[in-house]
């Protein structure tokens, strides 16, 4: 980091506090004494897991899930995902969600973690590849959520993503840390 441009930090008040995030207004000053007020969303780290396995006849798929999202107000095919608890490490979340959307269990590779929107907010979006997947168990999902599991061709979410129920731009950054990953490592989808 370029510590010669950090901004210190002066009075933080907070302005909103909701179940899933907050925001705060922070007093910063620059390293040549310009001050003003920005506004932060403190939220937890989400994960994602990128589930990958090889399915007889269709070659290799991913495990998405389809759900409805309230502030897009349509339904999406993403990527298990979910919010890391507090006290939770990022590995452990992405097991829990993967579990709780899709029964399946595996081995998982961290493979990306970045944050998804410097600007304002203050968390991290982790990615990790879901390899050597089984069905544990049935779904076990929050009360509020209804989940329905795809099998989806790695090449169909390819070509895509980013378009129709394909409409989450953080799947758009998983699909990209999973295609430079795989640039890294292609033995991850030889043929069976």
């Amino acid at each position: 980091m370029k510590e010669y441009m950090k901004w210190r930090d002066g009075e933080r008040k907070r302005l909103l506090s909701t179940p899933i995030f907050s925001v705060d207004k922070i007093e910063r000053t620059s390293p040549d004494g310009k001050q003003g007020d920005f506004i932060v969303m403190n939220n937890p780290d989400w994960v994602s897991v990128i589930p990958l396995m090889w399915k007889e006849g269709e070659g290799y798929v991913f495990i998405m899930v389809d759900q409805y999202r309230h502030g897009s107000e349509s339904v999406t095919r993403e990527f298990p995902a979910g919010l890391t608890d507090e006290g939770e490490d990022e590995e452990s979340a992405a097991k829990r969600e993967l579990l709780e959307e899709t029964g399946m269990t595996g081995d998982l590779i961290k493979i990306a973690s970045f944050n998804p929107n410097p600007a304002f907010m203050t968390n991290r979006q982790t990615f990790f590849l879901g390899t050597n997947l089984k069905k544990v168990s049935g779904q076990s999902l929050d009360e509020m959520e209804e989940i329905e599991v795809s099998y989806v061709p790695v090449k169909d979410a390819i070509s895509q993503m980013g378009s129709g129920i394909y409409d989450n731009g953080i799947m758009m950054a998983g699909l990209g840390a999973f295609l430079r990953y795989i640039s890294l490592h292609p033995e991850i989808m030889e043929e069976k």
